[in-house]
């Protein structure tokens, strides 16, 4: 049996209040704004007034010639702590975000456990599950350059 389960965990120090960095990572709509391999999100369905229930089609590219869509449902939402979600499509599994103030900077933690389901993905997975990681950490490292360029432009 292939293995094409990931356990992904990215970490970032965001110079800015906790308050800033939740505000834009709940709000995924914005996200193709100031991350460049979000290409595209839609809102699928409205979620509570929590968000909880909340559906969005994400369209990623990626640093391999290669791109992603799969959709995100909010299943969890912990104000200015925890954003989480359950992905279904060409990724399927958890997405996490974990927020923690650390003085006047926010600690990061994300975690992906996920497996993959593009066929070849999953042919080629025993091979090319680092390259799958690296592609990750690619992608994850735009994105914090990205939240960070954006929230050092709000202040």
């Amino acid at each position: 049996m292939l293995s094409t389960e990931f356990h992904l965990v990215t970490k970032w120090t965001i110079d800015a209040p906790v308050e800033d960095v939740w505000r834009v990572l709940s709000a995924p709509e914005t996200w193709p704004e100031w991350w460049p391999s979000v290409n595209e999100v839609t809102l699928l369905c409205e979620g509570d007034e929590a968000g909880i229930g909340a559906v969005h089609r994400m369209k990623w590219s990626t640093a391999l010639p290669y791109e992603l869509a799969f959709e995100i449902e909010t299943t969890r939402m912990v104000p200015l702590s925890i954003i989480e979600g359950r992905g279904r499509g060409e990724i399927e599994g958890v997405g996490r975000w974990t927020l923690q103030p650390d003085g006047s900077k926010c600690s990061v933690r994300y975690d992906w456990i996920v497996r993959v389901t593009k066929p070849w993905m999953i042919r080629l997975s025993f091979i090319l599950k680092p390259v799958f990681s690296w592609n990750h950490a690619v992608v994850m490292e735009r994105g914090r350059r990205g939240l960070a360029h954006c929230l050092a432009h709000d202040k």
